[in-house]
């Protein structure tokens, strides 16, 4: 129907369990679950040696049975609705216990191992094993899928939330900057038709990069040249009273940013910091590489005494920021102060190469 908002369909959002990291931590839960069980059941401390090394054998088996089958699965599950994506992959879990269970049945009641590994071995009861164990793997196995798919969703919003702020961002281009920048061109069309010409090509350029629907990650090049595009357009109207100093030639260009990164850090420098000062001043973009973190810094110069300011706001940082965590979780700031009579933004990410775009830069 005409108007409807059509909805994404909801995957099941299954962690890449052929990755180590996914691995690892399916080994340290298994140990820890096989901890908690065999000191729960203790009698004995014999007895409790001997059932923590069974109850990890099985529990190992099991883990990693069901990360081998769910990694080799993900692509497949990813396509499917969720409901039909969530019973297949509970459905092969507890096949996978099962079968680690008939085996756990069958090698103790063979003749492989000695009586007294059989003992050890076999269950008192095996089919009440087999049916406890599925029983058991289906709760942990339906909670933990269900865990998997809340922990998706609330990415996903995330996610969306940040999209929606920089498309917010996008659309928060200041009128008066785009009205100054016509009327601009427009008087250089009489006394500099060729400064005129490239000023237009410089603003449909960041246009063009601010509303960019796919710029979500770029490379550090590309967005420094969007902010020294944005500089060039405010020179042509704050002249000399506008000075930028770029001290980046130590960066890594071919790091992996969020876009929309340093341009609005640069707009909000000369629209807070130089606009209000008559005489103007100077906006510092400084950067370097530590080891593997990138810090990035911008400094302008605060109103004096008697200057109007501009009231502003932090929708620029605050989207920052947020962007920033989710591509760099837990390890990125964004820290902004007032050191005399300056105003600072600090940036730190660590330094993650574009390979996608590496081999164009």
């Amino acid at each position: 129907m005409p108007g409807e908002t059509r909805k994404e369909p909801r995957a099941l959002n299954l962690p890449d369990f052929c990755a180590a990291q996914a691995v690892l931590a399916v080994v340290l839960i298994v140990t820890l679950t096989a901890v908690v069980l065999a000191v729960a059941r203790q009698d004995g401390a014999l007895n409790f040696w001997l059932d923590l090394a069974r109850t990890s054998l099985f529990l190992l088996w099991t883990g990693m049975g069901s990360a081998a089958v769910l990694c080799l699965l993900r692509a497949r599950l990813a396509q499917l609705p969720l409901a039909a994506a969530s019973a297949i992959a509970l459905g092969s879990m507890l096949a996978v216990i099962a079968l680690v269970s008939w085996g756990v049945l069958w090698l103790g009641g063979s003749a492989l191992l000695g009586p007294r590994a059989t003992n050890l071995l076999l269950p008192e009861t095996p089919w009440r094993f087999f049916a406890a164990n599925l029983g058991i793997g289906a709760i942990v196995a339906a909670l933990a899928l269900r865990y998997f798919y809340v922990t998706g969703e609330w990415r996903r919003n995330v996610e969306l939330q940040a999209r929606a702020r920089v498309r917010a961002l996008q659309a928060r281009i200041r009128p008066h900057f785009l009205f100054n920048s016509m009327n601009t061109i427009a008087s250089l069309t009489r006394s500099d038709p060729q400064r005129a010409e490239e000023a237009v090509e410089d603003l449909a350029d960041l246009f063009r990069a601010n509303l960019n629907e796919k710029r979500s990650s770029i490379t550090l090049k590309e967005e420094l040249e969007v902010a020294r595009i944005y500089q060039r357009i405010e020179q042509l109207r704050l002249g000399e009273r506008l000075h930028v100093i770029w001290d980046v030639t130590d960066l890594p260009m071919r790091a992996q940013v969020p876009g929309l990164l340093m341009q609005p850090l640069l707009e909000n420098a000369i629209y807070h910091g130089i606009e209000p000062r008559p005489a103007g001043g100077i906006v510092t973009v400084s950067g370097a590489l530590d080891g593997d973190v990138i810090g990035l810094t911008v400094r302008n110069p605060l109103p004096e005494a008697g200057e109007e300011a501009h009231s502003g706001n932090r929708i620029a940082l605050d989207n920052i920021r947020e962007r920033m965590e989710l591509l760099y979780p837990g390890r990125s700031s964004v820290e902004a102060s007032r050191i005399g009579d300056e105003y600072i933004v600090r940036l730190r990410f660590p330094y993650i190469e574009d390979a996608t775009r590496s081999s164009s830069l």
